[in-house]
């Protein structure tokens, strides 16, 4: 049964998701397979790119928040599915060694119109870094069920 629902998302209601290390192992593995730039899988070729070394993929990142946010929240929650993000921003680079700690902000939430066993709710999240500097932001949104009355 699950323990979070629609209900459970007040606006304001800040959810902490926890925090990952980011390994040069882990960001090769992931460009290698899913963004194979060089600044990505080449360390070596990185020194020379404007970021002056490896770098993480913003998708690996979103990825990683992703993870958070489903053992922090979604697996405990009535989730229903998401119909999609409006914004995502990557701010700065992920670097070998960086640990990023994963936030949700509900900054709204609405009951459906169409189907009186959900509501949407509207998030802001972030990814920031050990030193904290925000690497990512997000803008989205999900579909929870409701309470039985």
């Amino acid at each position: 049964m699950p323990s979070i629902y629609f209900e459970d998302f007040a606006v304001g209601r800040v959810f902490e998701l926890g925090s990952v290390t980011v390994t040069e192992e882990s960001i090769i593995e992931f460009a290698t397979q899913f963004d194979p730039q060089s600044f990505h899988v080449d360390p070596e070729a990185a020194v020379d790119s404007s970021f002056g070394g490896l770098i993480a993929s913003g998708w690996q990142t979103g990825s990683l928040w992703m993870r958070l946010y489903a053992d922090a929240l979604l697996l405990d929650a009535d989730s229903r599915g998401s119909p999609g993000i409006e914004e995502v921003r990557w701010r700065a680079p992920v670097r070998p060694d960086d640990t990023l700690t994963g936030t949700t902000t509900v900054v709204d939430a609405q009951p459906s119109s169409k189907d009186p066993t959900r509501g949407t709710v509207f998030i802001e999240s972030a990814m920031t870094n050990q030193d904290g500097v925000v690497v990512m932001t997000m803008k989205s949104r999900g579909m929870f069920g409701r309470r039985a009355a």
